[in-house]
C-alpha cells in the first residue's frame, strides 16, 4: 500500500523548482519513499511513501547530506522537501496510532461528565420547588452534586491533556499548514467529538507562580461558585443564617 502526499511549495529559495532536475533515487531517501512526481499546479508535487505506522522514529534528513559537495542545491532542496513530506506522513501516522486507543478510553469519560453536569443542574433547579423545611437536606444533595461533577470534571480533564500533547506534537512536526484534526481521527474510528472540550497544551500546563485549575475543572468551579452565590442571595433575604 502507497501513500500520497501533495505539496503546493517550491522546493528551493529561487521559486524554480519546476526547473530543478530532481534524481530519480538517491542513497539519502527515507526508508518508505517510492517516488516523486510533478503535479499539475505549478510548484505542486506529489510524494508517495509506503504506509508509515507511526511506530517510526521521526524522520530526520541524514546529517551526511549536508557534508555532500556532490550535491546541487536543487537536490539539496528536493531531498530537503521528501524529508518534509515524510515528517508531514508520519506525524499524521502517529497521531492516529498514538489517539486512537485515547480517544475510545475518553468517550465514556466525556460521557461520565455530562451525565454529571446534567445531575448537577438538575440538583441546583430543585431548589425552585422544595420547600422550605428541606433547604438544608437540599443543599446535602447539591454538595454530593458537585462533588461528583467536579471528580467527572478532572476525570476528562486528564484524558483531554493527553490528547492535547499529541495534537500538538503532531503539529510541532507537520506545521499548522498540515494539521490533522483530532476530530477527524475521531471520525475514523466511528467516534464524534464535535462537542468534547480538548483546550490546547498550554491551558494544561502549571504555571509557575500561582495554581491553576484545568479547563474544565476551573470552568466547573466558576459555575459553582455562581449557584452558591445565588443561594446565598436567597439564605440572606429569608433571614437564614446558614452557610452555603
Amino acid at each position: 500500500m502507497t501513500h500520497t502526499i501533495s505539496l503546493v511549495r517550491t522546493l528551493d529559495d529561487s521559486g524554480l523548482a519546476v526547473s530543478v532536475p530532481v534524481p530519480v533515487t538517491s542513497r539519502y531517501d527515507h526508508p518508505r519513499f517510492q517516488r516523486m512526481e510533478r503535479g499539475q499546479y505549478e510548484g505542486q508535487t506529489l510524494w508517495y511513501f509506503t504506509v508509515f505506522t507511526g511506530r517510526e522514529a521521526e524522520p530526520e534528513m541524514p546529517l551526511a547530506v549536508y557534508d555532500d559537495k556532490s550535491l546541487t542545491s536543487g537536490q539539496l532542496a528536493v531531498i530537503g522537501t521528501q524529508y518534509m513530506a515524510a515528517k508531514v506522513m508520519w506525524s499524521q501516522a502517529r497521531l492516529r496510532f498514538m489517539a486512537g486507543p485515547l480517544l475510545r478510553e475518553a468517550a465514556p469519560l466525556w460521557q461520565a461528565w455530562e451525565a454529571a453536569r446534567t445531575e448537577l443542574h438538575a440538583v441546583f433547579k430543585e431548589f425552585w420547588n422544595i420547600e422550605g423545611s428541606r433547604w438544608r437536606a437540599q443543599l446535602l444533595r447539591l454538595t454530593d452534586a458537585e462533588r461528583a461533577a467536579r471528580a467527572a470534571a478532572g476525570a476528562w480533564d486528564a484524558a483531554a491533556e493527553k490528547l492535547a500533547e499529541l495534537a500538538s506534537d503532531q503539529i510541532k512536526a507537520a506545521g499548522y499548514d498540515d494539521e490533522l484534526p483530532l476530530a477527524d481521527v475521531a471520525r475514523e474510528i466511528g467516534l464524534e467529538v464535535s462537542g468534547w472540550r480538548i483546550d490546547h497544551v498550554d491551558a494544561y500546563a502549571p504555571t509557575p507562580f500561582w495554581h491553576r485549575d484545568t479547563p474544565l475543572v476551573g470552568d466547573l468551579l466558576t459555575e459553582i461558585e455562581k449557584q452558591r452565590e445565588r443561594l446565598r442571595e436567597v439564605a440572606h433575604l429569608a433571614g437564614d443564617r446558614a452557610t452555603v
